[in-house]
């Protein structure tokens, strides 16, 4: 096989980084690919140099989808790219890098490239000093906000890190109460670092730059797009050893950072509500399938410093997924992507192929189908409609 120029077998940090973010701008493969070529390949260096058949030799790269990946990789210099790119977005991170989260290397879907701003702190990305992630609706109540800010409250206070989406309602609370009590907060973003969504937050976003880290996937000039924020969830469910959900309707993006916690192996605590009140039945749904019910600030951080190291964590999934429901009408991209879905498990690569649009997308939609009750993720980043 040869090698890519300048590049030694087995890399070197350096390089890898340059080739992390080279791969990223490669559409069709996304965080799962990149794992198994780097697997496949021992660096991403070398898979950048491999030719159409070698690549159909790893899972996942059909005739097709390797055709594009030579066409692709033929318009991109890697090192001329590294330049560019760092020219407006200087502070990220691959996995090539140290200060990389340790944590969100845990989880199949991993960032290939996280930009950030703010203060960084060596132990909260080693996974030393825990992070717990809050979050929950954008319309919370008085009760979800006044408990929010209790819970932040208390975590900043005794030492864990708290980590939250810096939307509206239960995210902002999160934030505001870690900052209060003089703690440290990550907002991780659905859109650029350098834009602030929602606009009103902008003192928030300055003060969490000063008492944290800003976070996200996506590259400066990024603005808000509503396939952007399912997506983001998973970061916050990687980073954490623990998420909150502290107020959630039936049908909620906390559902899904839930859900996926669960996947990723972190417990999940729950705020209980009323039983009439619909911003607490997601609440309610995630705690009649086995989540911790949160019964004061006391309680809580008693659980947590339960939690065991994660590598040793072999638990089974808590949730059982939500039941059918009738298939309402969907946007075509849902439709294309649900068509593809059987009740037999199927890769989520596979699926990218045979719908033919970008993994982001994919991913995007299948988190929405999932909310929706009409399709569910299985181990191995597989998928099957409910």
């Amino acid at each position: 096989m040869a090698v890519a120029a300048g590049a030694s077998r087995g890399g070197n940090k350096v390089e890898e980084r340059t080739y992390w973010l080279a791969w990223a701008q490669v559409k069709g493969v996304g965080p799962v690919l990149l794992r198994r070529l780097q697997q496949y390949f021992g660096t991403l260096a070398e898979a950048w140099s491999a030719n159409a058949t070698q690549l159909q030799a790893v899972e996942g790269f059909g005739y097709q989808l390797a055709g594009t990946v030579v066409t692709a990789r033929s318009q991109i210099n890697p090192e001329q790219l590294l330049e560019q790119h760092t020219a407006k977005n200087p502070q990220f991170w691959t996995p090539a890098d140290a200060d990389y989260p340790r944590l969100l290397l845990e989880i199949p879907s991993a960032p290939p490239v996280l930009y950030y701003r703010g203060q960084v702190q060596p132990q909260e990305n080693q996974g030393i000093k825990p992070m717990v992630g809050i979050v929950g609706t954008r319309e919370p109540t008085e009760y979800g906000k006044r408990w929010t800010r209790k819970m932040s409250t208390a975590l900043a206070r005794h030492g864990f890190t708290v980590v939250s989406g810096m939307a509206a309602g239960i995210d902002t609370e999160a934030h505001h109460g870690c900052l209060q009590a003089g703690g440290r907060t990550w907002a991780i973003l659905g859109t650029g670092v350098d834009l602030i969504y929602p606009p009103r937050n902008r003192n928030l976003y300055e003060q969490i730059q000063q008492q944290g880290l800003v976070l996200s996937e996506y590259p400066a000039g990024t603005q808000p797009n509503r396939a952007h924020f399912p997506q983001r969830n998973r970061i916050i469910a990687g980073l954490c050893r623990a998420i909150l959900v502290m107020e959630a309707p039936s049908k909620s993006g906390a559902l899904i950072t839930a859900y996926q916690a669960n996947e990723f192996c972190r417990d999940v605590y729950v705020l209980p509500g009323r039983l009439d009140d619909e911003q607490s039945k997601g609440c309610l749904g995630l705690l009649s399938r086995g989540a911790h019910v949160i019964l004061n600030e006391g309680h809580l951080l008693e659980m947590l410093g339960a939690i065991p190291e994660l590598d040793s964590v072999t638990q089974l999934p808590l949730f059982a997924q939500e039941p059918p429901q009738a298939v309402p009408q969907l946007e075509p991209e849902l439709t294309k992507v649900l068509q593809t879905l059987t009740p037999e498990p199927t890769p989520f690569d596979s699926i990218v192929q045979q719908v033919g649009l970008a993994a982001g997308s994919v991913s995007s939609a299948l988190l929405q189908l999932e909310l929706m009750g009409l399709a569910s993720q299985l181990p191995g980043m597989r998928y099957r409609r409910s």
